[in-house]
């Protein structure tokens, strides 16, 4: 099977599990997926729960990475000058420092509870490479697909620090938002189009958190600590698993000593064609991509 047909096939595949019970307000698993280790960029060491055989992409979201070690010989190389057309990068960081820079002139610091919403749109050379020697380096990079009539848009950041990112105490637990609206607290990140919704959640045993969303939204939930036991059901996932959900009006999630990153998005329903760094909706694009890069018109944009 080709790669875009992979992607394209499971993409219906995990669609089709979330539409299962969309005459249902609250959110139910449909699907729980094990994130898989993997190396990238300069051999970064992380686990990978979005983007994978198991689960190629889940429109609008293609990808999500992540980097928890404290072995330098995991993080310390990096991931150097690469490109990207087409999508929007995220990068958001628990514990650790990378500084980025690029092709437009940006450049920065993402330290401890920082984020970074990059849209790539008709080209940019970025890097990011770890500011520490040492010590716990903890952090993700999602992957957000761009609609077709907007992929060659000019290149835009939004650099997050953490006291711009609201943080709410809850009754058994706490609740960051850096997208979207949650217990009446606006995420910074503003002016994107699939409207997301990116929150991580703690709770501690006994807690318990209820999350409005848009009811034809696609929508998932990756535990990055301990266990969440997500949905009507109330089904338990372990840390380092991804479930899908179903559609519904609110989310419904119970802890116990648990982390989870809850991410909702609106679907865009059009062709994936997908090679390395660039993300478009036709092979053809993607070559033009590719040509565009070799040939320098990438990186000025042009």
């Amino acid at each position: 099977m080709k790669r875009r047909d992979l992607l394209l096939s499971s993409a219906a595949l995990a669609l089709a599990c979330a539409r299962k019970s969309s005459t249902t307000s609250t959110r139910a698993v449909s699907l729980v997926v094990p994130a898989q280790p993997t190396k990238d960029g300069a051999g970064v060491s992380l686990h990978r729960a979005l983007g994978q055989r198991a689960l190629a992409m889940l429109d609008p979201f293609l990808m999500l990475d992540e980097f928890q070690t404290e072995n330098p010989d995991d993080y310390i190389a990096g991931f150097p000058d690469h490109p990207h057309r087409g999508f929007e990068t995220v990068t958001y960081m628990i514990d650790g420092a990378m500084e980025h820079r690029d092709s437009v002139g940006n450049h920065g610091r993402l330290g401890p509870g920082a984020a970074q919403w990059m849209t790539a749109g008709r080209g940019i050379v970025h890097s990011e490479m770890p500011k520490q020697e040492r010590g716990l380096m903890w952090g993700f990079q999602l992957w957000v697909n761009l609609p077709a009539r907007r992929k060659l848009i000019p290149p835009r950041y939004q650099d997050i620090a953490p006291t711009l990112i609201p943080e709410v105490a809850l009754e058994k637990g706490r609740l960051r938002v850096i997208a979207g609206t949650a217990e009446g607290q606006i995420g910074p990140v503003s002016g994107i189009d699939v409207e997301p919704l990116f929150v991580d959640v703690t709770l501690e045993p006994g807690g318990a958190f209820t999350l409005p969303t848009s009811p034809q939204h696609t929508s998932f939930v990756f535990v990055t600590d301990g266990a969440m036991r997500v949905g009507a059901t109330r089904q338990e996932v372990p840390k380092g698993h991804l479930a899908v959900l179903t559609p519904g009006q609110v989310l419904q999630l119970e802890g116990s000593h648990g982390r989870a990153l809850v991410l909702a998005g609106r679907p865009l329903g059009e062709p994936v064609a997908r090679w390395g760094p660039f993300v478009m909706n036709t092979d053809a694009e993607i070559q033009q991509a590719i040509a565009d890069y070799r040939s320098g018109r990438l990186v000025r944009g042009s």
